[in-house]
């Protein structure tokens, strides 16, 4: 199986950089500076196991690439620009191949495996492909520099759970999961693969708090290091268990993550250093002009608002990291007092 990972950043990097070495076809899809630093150079991928260099071929998007029946989609980029990018791929041909497989195109023929933060992306998925995954992906890793993941993840790189969308197992996704786990990672195969990811959309709320008040306010990875802090993170999470129950929308615990995880995945520093902010923060920190609140904190105000559940801080913090992206702003330029203001909640 060739693995076209679409978003070859923090995440998608890591999981094609180990497939990679792990001995499978990869090609890497990419913009801008960082395509042209992994054409022209490859991809360094740093981890707290040493720093490789891999000659991963690397495209812009599906004209500069024939698919092939054994093909396997894996969208890793935000999923804010998710829709798009499945639009232009699912309706490229798939040539007919000697052993009898006839034409067809991308959405028919080829799986897509959502490893993406928020619960939206398997959706926009469907709506085109056929064969749909959802991947839970608990994977520390950051892209700041062209060319560059730097994954913290040891002795595996990262949890990346996956499952049938909407539910259930088949043979695609053990094939996935069989090959993700040849190649460093802790990816069993889910039948509710949606009941982790939103149980990732509840800790992933806390993004925008790191995005707009840095990782010294928030404790990145960490419990938050200051009253007000801790007040905007649980009431952040209290609105999301509330909206989700409102819903019927099961998650998985705290604890039934911990247990999987066990000591697999340990934090640990690349070439001397710890791992600085998580995807939100990067995007502000990299000036990309978008970030993933829409999806994030986003989520949790639409099911609020659907299900009568009053959502203030979520919505305080999808405007405001919406307006910092927007304007650039660099990271932690507020503080957890002021988001709580911006809420209506004003804390002394």
């Amino acid at each position: 199986m060739r693995y076209i990972i679409i978003g070859a950043g923090a995440v998608g990097g890591t999981i094609g950089g180990c497939l990679f070495q792990g001995g499978h076809e990869v090609v890497l899809v990419a913009r801008g500076a960082h395509l042209d630093a992994l054409r022209r150079d490859g991809l360094r991928l740093a981890t707290p196991l040493g720093t490789e260099v891999l000659p991963i071929p690397a495209v812009s998007g599906p004209a500069e690439l024939e698919l092939r029946h054994d093909d396997a989609l894996i969208p890793t980029a935000k999923t804010q620009d998710a829709e798009a990018l499945l639009a232009e791929w699912a309706w490229q041909p798939v040539p007919a191949e000697p052993d009898g497989l006839s034409d067809s195109v991308a959405a028919e023929v080829i799986p897509v495996a959502c490893a993406q933060n928020g619960v939206a992306s398997e959706r926009f998925a469907l709506r085109r492909f056929r064969h749909v995954y959802g991947m839970y992906v608990g994977l520390p890793a950051t892209h700041l520099e062209p060319g560059t993941a730097e994954a913290y993840g040891v002795p595996l790189a990262g949890l990346l759970q996956v499952g049938r969308y909407p539910a259930g197992t088949d043979p695609m996704a053990g094939r996935i999961g069989e090959d993700l786990t040849k190649s460093r990672f802790l990816a069993p195969v889910s039948a509710d693969v949606m009941r982790w990811k939103y149980a990732k959309l509840l800790d992933n709320l806390n993004n925008a708090i790191e995005a707009l008040c840095g990782p010294e306010h928030t404790g990145f990875a960490a419990e938050p290091r200051s009253d007000d802090a801790a007040e905007l993170y649980h009431r952040t999470r209290a609105e999301g268990i509330a909206a989700l129950r409102a819903a019927g929308i099961a998650h998985a615990s705290r604890a039934e993550i911990a247990e999987v995880i066990g000591a697999r995945v340990r934090i640990e520093q690349v070439d001397g250093s710890a791992r600085s902010g998580g995807s939100s923060w990067q995007s502000l920190t990299r000036g990309t002009g978008t970030i993933e609140a829409d999806f994030l904190n986003g989520e949790i105000v639409l099911l609020g608002r659907v299900y009568g559940v009053p959502t203030p801080v979520n919505e305080a913090l999808q405007r405001l990291a919406n307006r910092a992206a927007a304007e650039r702003r660099a990271p932690g330029f507020m503080t957890p007092a002021q988001v709580l203001a911006e809420a209506g909640v004003p804390h002394a």
